[in-house]
């Protein structure tokens, strides 16, 4: 028999058994539909990871942060990040862009509204990075120096307004205020009269000898002094503004080590409002004091160190070789790429505990399918002795056995693909729903790709072709005169 004659019977058998062979599909249906809908959120989940990274430029950004206090605590000589660093990382095979990271608290007076906020300095050629590309409006600045700004729509929840273009070309005016060591310093001595004809009035000569005494007046005298010293350094701070103009509006994000302040600013032009001193952010005046820069420079960056620095790599460049090199000089790194891999882990576990699950659900609708062709063969004893007669041999009959249950694997692994891919439309139209009522961005988290039509196909197939095996082994050993004999 040709492989035609062969589908024909199939078919023909598999239409007069309607209501079995629809039940025995059925389940082959529902296993694969459940197969479907599972593996298309692994898949949409990794579609979404991939996207993610890809759209922000995050495999091949690394950040290079200072060593931690325990490598202090080891003998280990902290290596600030500054400058010539930048300089020294940037002739780092695969590297192709090297940017600091600059944060400080400042004043805006914007539109008649004064908002205090965060600002971060941004060289220019950090702009081209994917992760500054998402301008909704305008366009970046145009030079270091450039007397421009980017603003967040983060800055603008405090702002009614009934169309953030009308931001473009507005002129904002930036104030910084600085601290600095002069100024405690100036508080300090302003008092030391007042201290020493106090301790003067009120020193007990006769308890020189008391060292209780003494340490208590070294103590007490101490701390008023320090106390002084942080009064004016905190207080006594002097205004720094500049006026900008803002050219573009970018999407802010919010979150961790891609956090996006409300004003990004030239670094230059940032650099003459944070190089007068300290500004609010303690952090400054604690890495100060950590590098020993606290009176080499009032708070200049440069000489007192970045808490991070940005490297924008090449697009095959490794990231495992560059990070121990760069380890190895004392620095901390971190890399998106290794928690991108550590992601796709997770996800290939999920796909195959899915996968587990998916091969056990059509495992039990492949017991249907053994069903169906072993009462077969009982009821189609007088055929397959008639094709015995006519000339069929053993492999004959077995194959038509397995092509019946091939088709049914066939017709119910292509309907359980529309049905899982019914399902998760379905549940991407609630998650919609919901992520709207929530005011959360809408995100498709199921992905029907090629190779998930392709692989419950297959599945389906290949199962019901094994289930088949035993019962067209068994119709094979039928002995065509004991057929024929039976009524």
């Amino acid at each position: 028999m040709t492989f035609r004659d062969v589908l024909d019977i199939s078919s023909g058998n598999l239409w007069r058994m309607k209501l079995r062979s629809t039940l025995t599909t059925a389940g082959i249906v529902i296993a694969i539909a459940a197969f479907v809908s599972m593996m298309s959120f692994g898949a949409g989940m990794q579609e979404n990871v991939n996207e993610r990274f890809s759209e922000l430029g995050l495999l091949s950004t690394m950040y290079v942060y200072p060593p931690d206090n325990d490598d202090a605590e080891q003998g280990v000589e902290p290596a600030a990040l500054d400058d010539s660093t930048i300089a020294m990382l940037s002739q780092l095979q695969g590297v192709k862009l090297v940017y600091p990271f600059q944060r400080f608290s400042v004043s805006i007076k914007l539109l008649d509204t004064t908002i205090e906020a965060e600002a971060q300095a941004l060289p220019v050629a950090a702009t081209s990075t994917k992760r500054y590309s998402e301008l909704e409006f305008g366009e970046f600045y145009s030079s270091d120096s450039a007397k421009e700004a980017i603003i967040t729509n983060q800055l603008l929840e405090s702002l009614e307004l009934d169309s953030i273009q009308t931001l473009i070309g507005q002129q904002i005016v930036v104030s910084v205020f600085a601290s600095s060591i002069d100024s405690g310093i100036v508080h300090v001595i302003r008092d030391l009269g007042r201290i020493v004809g106090r301790q003067a009035r009120g020193f007990d000569f006769d308890s020189l000898s008391n060292r209780d005494y003494l340490e208590r007046v070294i103590r007490t005298e101490a701390d008023f002094v320090l106390k002084k010293f942080v009064d004016g350094f905190m207080n006594a701070r002097a205004e720094i503004s500049d006026t900008l103009t803002i050219v573009g509006i970018l999407k802010s994000r919010e979150h961790g080590r891609l956090r996006t302040e409300p004003l990004i600013i030239p670094v230059a032009t940032a650099r003459t409002l944070t190089d007068a001193g300290f500004t609010g952010d303690p952090s400054d005046l604690l890495m100060a004091v950590q590098r020993g820069s606290l009176f080499a420079s009032d708070g200049s960056s440069a000489t007192a160190g970045y808490p991070r620095v940005t490297l924008d790599l090449e697009t095959h460049t490794l990231h495992g070789p560059l990070q121990d090199s760069i380890e190895a000089l004392g620095y901390r790194t971190f890399s998106y790429v290794r928690q991108f891999d550590e992601i796709r882990k997770v996800l290939l576990y999920f796909k195959l505990v899915i996968g587990v699950i998916g091969f056990i659900a059509l495992v039990t609708a492949s017991l249907g399918i053994v069903n169906t062709m072993v009462m077969s063969i009982s009821e189609r004893r007088k055929e397959i002795g008639v094709l015995k007669s006519l000339g069929a041999d053993d492999w004959d009959i077995r194959r038509l056995f397995l092509v019946e249950s091939g088709v049914i694997g066939f017709v119910g692994a292509a309907l359980g693909i529309v049905f899982g891919w019914l399902i998760t439309k379905a549940a991407a139209l609630v998650l919609d729903i919901f992520a709207e009522r929530e005011g959360v961005d809408e995100i498709d988290l199921f992905a029907l790709p090629l190779w998930l039509i392709g692989l419950a196909l297959a599945f389906g197939i290949v199962v019901a072709v094994m289930a088949g095996y035993y019962p067209a082994v068994r119709a094979a050993r039928v002995d065509p005169v004991v057929a024929l004999r039976s009524d």
